[in-house]
């Protein structure tokens, strides 16, 4: 059974973080999503100190994006960073985002889908979905979609093979979905239903939001007609986050003095998600994987085999069928010129 290898958790226990890779990213556009605080900021920081040409900090608010970009540029002198504003919870507010990506920039290079949330409540967005779910999965999987023209491109043009890096957690070795939800109609509706989401089972919400960034970044792979460009699902560890603040415990506030890393090297993994190459492999081997302390991992069990991909598949054509919702026939065209049926 796939669970969390033995030495990531004595690598978690004596604090021993992934080694930092570096890259020359001139002429590169690299956008991180939720780069206004913890991992994300820290993973924006370590690519301003790589010489992107353009640096896109995606954040919610005008007020914290600003003041990272301010950070940013005093501790690495960077002064190509700039703030673009995405509400996850927003499905029209991402939908701008990524018609002025496509608008505006001429290449990606890098997208590190670093936002999330982390709440036992239960809540619903204004589009009417169960808000964590929305926000760490629904909409990082269109924007991810929706953009992947402009990679293609970026590929095509350049010669590179740009990545797509979903932030994900070892948290989901641990989640798991009832047999209710592939039977489901819409998988996700039935996820997102209040009738569903019992106080009980908003405390593994988070668990199953991980989870699926794992089936996504797979199934992505299989069907991408495009092989050049690399999408992954990368854990940056047990680190100190703000994910936690609506989380009150004694037990896991003494774990996390004791024995979280820093979101400086939990972002270490991150950055390695997205320009490091496995030792005696090459770049093509990071594509559909699970990324963990710089190496690639197994995933849980329930991604694997045929009953994997069974799940896998369903939750596959659920969530197209959501972007057809959002998207309309505009994200049909730009599928259809980059993806295998």
């Amino acid at each position: 059974m796939a669970k969390l290898p033995m030495w990531s958790s004595l690598y978690q226990l004596l604090r021993i973080s992934a080694p930092l890779v570096k890259a020359d990213l001139k002429e590169k556009t690299v956008v991180v999503v939720g780069a206004n605080t913890g991992i994300g900021f820290e993973t924006a920081q370590h690519f301003a100190t790589m010489g992107p040409k353009r640096l896109i900090l995606a954040c919610r608010s005008q007020e914290r994006g600003e003041a990272a970009i301010q950070r940013l540029k005093q501790a690495t002198g960077c002064n190509k960073a700039e703030l673009w504003l995405i509400d996850l919870a927003d499905f029209s507010s991402v939908k701008a985002f990524a018609d002025r990506a496509l608008d505006e920039l001429e290449r990606i290079d890098i997208i590190v889908m670093s936002a999330g949330i982390r709440t036992r409540k239960y809540n619903t967005t204004k589009d009417g979905w169960e808000t964590s779910l929305q926000v760490n999965y629904l909409s990082m999987s269109l924007l991810a979609l929706w953009l992947l023209p402009r990679l293609s491109e970026t590929a095509a043009r350049f010669n590179v093979k740009p990545r797509i890096v979903v932030v994900t957690s070892g948290v989901h070795y641990s989640s798991r979905f009832e047999d209710e939800i592939f039977e489901a109609p819409n998988a996700f509706s039935l996820l997102s239903s209040e009738d569903y989401c019992t106080p009980n089972m908003m405390r593994t919400r988070y668990h199953q939001t991980k989870l699926l960034n794992v089936f996504f970044v797979r199934a992505l792979k299989n069907h991408l007609k495009d092989k050049s460009i690399i999408v992954n699902a990368a854990d940056p560890g047990f680190c100190h986050s703000e994910l936690r603040r609506e989380i009150t415990s004694i037990g896991l506030s003494i774990y996390e003095w004791l024995f979280a890393m820093s979101a400086e090297e939990g972002s270490r993994n991150i950055i390695w998600a997205s320009i490091g190459t496995p030792e005696g492999g090459n770049e093509d081997d990071m594509s559909g994987q699970f990324i963990m302390f710089a190496s690639i991992q197994e995933p849980a069990d329930s991604v694997l085999g045929q009953e994997g991909k069974r799940r896998e598949d369903k939750l596959w054509n659920d969530l197209i069928s959501i972007s057809r919702d959002v998207y309309l026939i505009e994200v049909e065209e730009a599928w259809e010129a980059t993806s295998e049926t």
